[in-house]
């Protein structure tokens, strides 16, 4: 009788819901995106670099759609954390074509600058070059698709009318196209972002667009959340000089109810890892303390247990 006691006291203590609420659980489901996206890669690192620096969080990674599917995922409370593109966190959190999200800011991932790749060879050098193109905009489920419709509608033009848009299931699948000719080019962003490392390594090379001048003024002034960004030359194989755009951060936002000690665990762990995390993803380089303060849309949007470690580390009063 003691040993099935014993037996059932183990058991209690290992099974839990997969997005658990107790305070006691250190195990926190994640959700990513599709294969071949800088989220999966990110959530992947992340998890593993948080291992190593406290054993007792343990993240699983949970591949989903991406930012338009870890919303709602969140919402029910079947992901503890989830990675959301600036853009569609933007949405989310602030009610822009539904009520407000109870969602709340954990960290800033890294920010995305939007920009096209196309072929090297291919003779398109500006986005006006490509309106009636075959355009890959990305998966489905991504931030990236609401993010191309605001930076597009910014300059007077509409993803569906004026382009020959396609929307995948898996981003992985979008290089191949661009290689063999079947898209005139593909819309992203993100230091590292695979899918544009692997146009930039194809047979062909890549050659990126950003924005035009004045085209950033003209973007801002009817969607002032949009930010200036410039995306250094080297970044990526080819890109050899500086692009110019506007770009969000990614976030990393929590379920309503995730509580606050977790959290609080969580970011202090994160910020500690920071190097060794960078180590295994340069764009991780921008994960820190101070970035999520300043990416957060406001201070009201960010978690409890965050704003208790930022005040620690006096970033925030």
């Amino acid at each position: 009788m003691q040993r099935v006691r014993v037996t059932l006291l183990i058991l209690g203590s290992v099974i839990f819901s997969p997005a658990s609420a107790s305070a006691e659980s250190s195990r926190l489901v994640l959700g990513t995106a599709t294969p071949g996206g800088g989220f999966t890669v990110y959530g992947e690192a992340l998890a593993e670099t948080l291992r190593e620096t406290d054993p007792s969080l343990d993240i699983r990674p949970r591949q989903t759609a991406g930012s338009k599917e870890n919303i709602p995922l969140l919402e029910e409370g079947q992901l503890d954390l989830g990675l959301v593109e600036g853009t569609a966190a933007y949405e989310a959190l602030t009610g822009i074509g539904r009520a407000p999200a109870q969602l709340s800011v954990v960290a800033a991932m890294y920010p995305s600058a939007g920009m096209f790749a196309v072929r090297a060879d291919s003779p398109y050098r500006t986005i006006a070059d490509l309106k009636g193109q075959r355009v890959v905009f990305g998966a489905a489920g991504s931030g990236f698709v609401p993010f191309a419709r605001y930076v597009l509608d910014g300059l007077g033009l509409d993803l569906q009318k004026d382009f020959d848009a396609v929307l995948l299931e898996k981003v992985k699948d979008a290089p191949p196209m661009v290689f063999n000719g079947e898209a005139a080019a593909l819309w992203g962003g993100g230091i590292g972002w695979p899918a544009f490392e692997a146009v930039a390594r194809g047979p062909k090379g890549a050659r990126f667009i950003g924005l035009e001048s004045g085209d950033v003024s003209r973007i801002q002034a009817k969607h002032p959340f949009l930010k200036t960004m410039t995306v250094a030359a080297g970044t990526y194989p080819g890109m050899d000089r500086a692009i110019t755009t506007v770009g969000t951060w990614g976030l990393i936002l929590a379920r309503p109810g995730l509580p606050d000690d977790i959290v609080y665990r969580f970011v202090r762990a994160l910020h500690r890892a920071q190097p060794a995390l960078e180590q295994r993803l340069k764009q991780a380089q921008e994960t820190t303390p101070a970035n999520t303060f300043a990416a957060s849309p406001g201070a009201e949007f960010l978690h409890p247990g965050v704003v208790r470690y930022l005040r620690e580390t006096g970033l925030m009063q």
